[in-house]
């Protein structure tokens, strides 16, 4: 097991310095004169190339790119060009926004999926008609429209939830379930469509092995054979779904907080993309990454820890 771990965390490594250099390199292609940008339209063009020299724009990609490198793996992602703000210190006040967005939507995917998947994996008839036309509703309903909906009627009709800007829980718990509540529903719906069918495609491959129908001949009761045997072979594939979800809400969660006033890394990713302020949009690239590399890896340490089959292969 220890091996393996170093061997994913040995090839995480590898692809953090691919991916962050191949980034760095296609956003030091010049179509954006930062110089000019910071400066404005009417600075003289000597003060626009001292702007750009004294950010070492002038310098070939490799050796901005290796300075980069140097300062990143001392935890230093250096300032930002624009907002002269602290890059770690930017991330750090956005992050638990998204976070706490992406593990909500994460948590109802799983509880709702679990559910759904299961009742309509053993009520095989009416029950599995009803989820599975509920699951292709949810993936044919636009996010956006979803969203639209979701604010419309529990925003501005019944007044339950604020439709925009976010309180920290540290602030007021109950103040932050209510910001972050509408936006996890609206993520949730496409998340629970596809996790649903993925558990209950995997609790009917299951039902039909011969050591279920052994178990049974044996006596146990049906709720015993599903949740302590079924579950755990069936885990796998929803799991490794449900981590790609979570990976994709990484992503998925700009539009939802553009839409609901959210600070988040959504709407950071949007603001300092447009403004090509490369220092930020570096530490979001190596922030993504790494959460991609650690998410795979707890889903297959959870898979292996709840399928011994899946942890010898």
């Amino acid at each position: 097991m220890l091996t393996f771990i170093a061997r994913r965390i040995a090839a995480g490594v590898v692809l953090l310095l691919v991916i962050s250099f191949l980034s760095y390199l296609l956003l030091s292609i010049p179509t954006i004169d930062v110089g000019r940008q910071l400066l404005g339209q009417g600075a003289a063009q000597s003060a626009v190339d001292a702007k750009n020299t004294s950010l070492g724009l002038d310098r070939s990609v490799l050796a901005q790119y290796t300075d980069w490198l140097t300062h990143a793996v001392r935890g230093d992602f250096g300032t930002s060009w624009f907002t002269s703000e602290d890059v770690t210190q930017a991330l750090a006040n956005r992050m638990p926004v998204t976070i706490s967005l992406v593990l909500g939507v994460t948590l109802v995917t799983a509880v709702v999926s679990l559910l759904l998947g299961v009742w309509a994996g053993v009520r095989r008839g009416a029950v599995d008609r009803a989820v599975q036309v509920l699951a292709v509703a949810g993936y044919a309903l636009p996010g956006f429209l979803v969203t639209l909906i979701l604010v419309l009627v529990f925003a501005v009709r019944l007044n339950w939830f604020p439709a925009i800007g976010y309180t920290s829980f540290g602030e007021s718990p109950g103040g932050w379930l209510s910001t972050i509540a509408l936006p996890v529903l609206s993520l949730s719906v496409a998340s629970v469509a596809g996790v649903s069918q993925q558990v209950r495609g995997a609790v009917i491959d299951v039902l039909r092995q011969d050591y279920v129908r052994t178990l049974r001949a044996r006596g146990l009761g049906g709720g015993r054979i599903v949740f302590k045997h079924v579950l755990r072979n069936a885990s796998a594939p929803a799991l490794s779904l449900l981590g790609m979800q979570f990976v994709g809400l990484l992503g998925g969660a700009v539009l939802v907080e553009q839409i609901f006033g959210l600070p988040g890394i959504g709407s950071m990713t949007v603001t300092y993309t447009t403004r090509g302020d490369i220092p930020v949009i570096m530490a979001l690239v190596m922030f993504t990454v790494t959460g991609v590399v650690l998410i795979n890896l707890a889903v297959d340490l959870l898979i292996g820890w709840l399928n011994p089959k899946a942890r010898v292969e």
